[in-house]
């Protein structure tokens, strides 16, 4: 008697205190596959328009362009980090302990495009970032004089 009870009350618990686990699970799922579609789109789009600076295992060049691999810069500004992107950058930085002060062009891209390559660069060569970066979230960084 006294299991049947234990279990009867877990499971009223569950039903009034909780979602529907399987519901958790499909939207948890839902998005590590958006983000792993945004990732693999972004990967297309490094290799296509950063890798020749940025190289192919995200290191860069020392004291020239950035590495994106292991970036404090990348992770605590991600914010400036798109509008690098998007607009372009010709002010000096400091990544990983090393200053830079470089151009970088921008490229061009769409903010779905962005968006994309920021997820990607964001989890790749030791980053890693649970928070998927949307389109609308590039959408509202804008330019700075």
């Amino acid at each position: 008697m006294k299991v049947f009870l234990i279990s009867f009350l877990t499971l009223v618990s569950i039903f009034l205190f909780n979602k529907n686990p399987n519901e958790e699970y499909q939207s948890i799922t839902l998005q590590n596959d958006i983000l792993k579609e945004s990732i693999k789109r972004g990967n297309e789009i490094y290799t296509d328009f950063c890798v020749t600076c940025h190289l192919p295992n995200g290191k860069g060049m020392s004291g020239v362009f950035p590495p994106l691999a292991n970036s404090d810069f990348l992770k605590e500004k991600q914010t400036e980090s798109i509008r690098g992107i998007k607009y372009g950058m010709s002010r000096e930085i400091i990544v990983n302990d090393k200053k830079y002060n470089g151009f970088m062009a921008s490229m061009g891209l769409s903010n779905q495009e962005i968006a994309d390559v920021m997820n990607y660069i964001t989890n790749s060569w030791g980053n890693k970032n649970d928070k998927i970066i949307t389109v609308e979230e590039v959408s509202e960084v804008k330019k700075i004089n």
